[in-house]
């Protein structure tokens, strides 16, 4: 390892690391835009164009629709090729869809399906850039920074939350929903040019020769690899699960929640949004203190603290009315955040130096295909749930359901540790040998 200036080390990693500020830059200019948009873009189908919930929850489902249909193929082609140039691919794409929709409106032609096609061809660049980005970031960041760097993406992205829901309301105010989206375009022609200034170019390990002995794997054997291997480490198997389960609960709350504060607590709508924003600040605080939580107790001790202990105050949302009871919210909300966002910031850190790089992004696009399959499902069952047992009822039963899908994760390992550990244990390493997939360099299994 090269030595470091201690003056730029004494600056912190955006001062000493070109690359992950370019990178960071990029990804704040991008969450900011992404925050406008979920405001901007259900107010275009309702007020705009005379949407109704239906098709607003259809935009929903569009911009999410990716990760269930490309996710798994897009992690294995982000490992043939190199990450930079998917992601400015990306970005470019982001800048003409969302800048398309003000044009469309002035001219004329905006409509629901242009909306959906928008959020659907959103959400394929969005698959691809988060995939490449992910496995880019260990390839900038040295391994004793990360920790680091997870806290700042993290942080700033619930920063981002804040600030993104008031300039929204701002920019919808202003220019009018449609003419928002510009907004959101030009975050993404930051992030463009951010991810050009990267200087780091990959050079990954000669893939492509195919030879009569030894023929280019093929996409769907190199999918079907990333799932079994995903699946066979413990660690990995059980995040896979949790996440599911934990964004089922997410969803299913959230979606009776805006209806609960308006019909149950009588709150007025102006109240709501600035309390909506406590939950990006509970993040913020969170990507703080998950990484100096984990220095302090041990990493699989503060991701087991942070995912279980810290969600489980969100039962207290339910209690909140006008008055003093809106304490009950102020605690349980940005709870739910603190520990969602800090237990992910020490997760990725593990993930990172756990799993090879040349394996990294088809891995987590397995998992992810997992996570964020259950959003849909969620958001119907907390609808189902609430027409049907009232919104109290639903608001509990989801807000139970989070911690408890933490609980799943102490049938892991991850309960007789104090740590987690840097590479997989050696019994894994003996069963990817057994089917070929190899070893790294620091004697640790493939695995996602």
């Amino acid at each position: 390892m090269t030595a470091t200036n201690p003056l730029r080390r004494a600056a912190g990693l955006l001062g000493r690391n070109d690359d992950f500020r370019r990178l960071w830059t990029g990804s704040t200019a991008a969450k900011f835009g992404s925050t406008v948009s979920s405001i901007a873009l259900p107010l275009i189908a309702a007020t705009v164009l005379g949407a109704g919930p239906f098709e607003v929850g259809a935009l929903s489902a569009a911009a999410w629709a990716p990760w269930l249909l490309i996710g798994l193929p897009a992690g294995a082609w982000v490992d043939r090729l190199p990450r930079r140039p998917i992601m400015l691919a990306a970005d470019a794409a982001s800048l003409l869809l969302f800048a398309g929709i003000p044009v469309a409106a002035a001219l004329g032609y905006l409509s629901i399906g242009y909306l959906l096609a928008t959020a659907l061809l959103g959400g394929v660049a969005a698959v691809f850039f988060e995939t490449a980005s992910g496995a880019l970031m260990p390839r900038i960041v040295e391994e004793e920074d990360r920790p680091e760097g997870n806290a700042k993406l993290y942080g700033t992205a619930s920063a981002m939350q804040i600030a993104g829901y008031g300039a929204g309301g701002t920019a919808v105010q202003l220019l009018g929903p449609a003419y928002a989206m510009a907004v959101n375009a030009a975050t993404f022609l930051v992030s463009l040019v951010c991810t050009y200034r990267v200087r780091h170019r990959e050079h990954l390990a000669p893939r492509a020769a195919a030879t009569a002995d030894a023929p280019r794997p093929r996409l769907r054997s190199e999918i079907a690899e990333g799932m079994r291997l995903a699946a066979r480490d413990p660690l990995l198997r059980m995040q896979a699960v949790f996440g599911g389960l934990a964004n089922m609960a997410l969803m299913a709350y959230q979606a009776v929640l805006l209806l609960f504060l308006v019909r149950e607590s009588g709150l007025p709508s102006s109240a709501i949004g600035l309390l909506m924003t406590t939950s990006g600040i509970g993040g913020l605080l969170g990507a703080v203190a998950g990484r100096r939580l984990a220095a302090r107790i041990g990493s699989s001790r503060a991701v087991l603290l942070l995912l279980i202990a810290a969600p489980a105050l969100g039962l207290l949302i339910p209690l909140t009315a006008t008055g003093p009871r809106l304490g009950f919210f102020l605690v349980g909300y940005p709870a739910i955040a603190f520990g969602i966002v800090g237990g992910n910031t020490v997760w990725a850190t593990f993930k990172q130096r756990y799993v090879p790089a040349d394996r990294y992004a088809r891995l987590t696009t397995c998992t992810s295909f997992l996570n964020y399959g259950t959003i849909p499902v969620g958001s119907l069952l907390g609808g189902a749930l609430g027409q049907a047992l009232g919104l109290d009822t639903a608001l509990w039963v989801g807000l139970a359901a989070l911690p408890l899908s933490g609980c799943v994760l102490l049938f892991s390992p991850m309960r007789r540790m104090r740590d987690l550990p840097d590479a997989p244990p050696a019994e894994a390493a003996d069963r990817a040998r057994e089917i070929g997939c190899g070893v790294s360099e620091r004697g640790a299994s493939i695995a996602a």
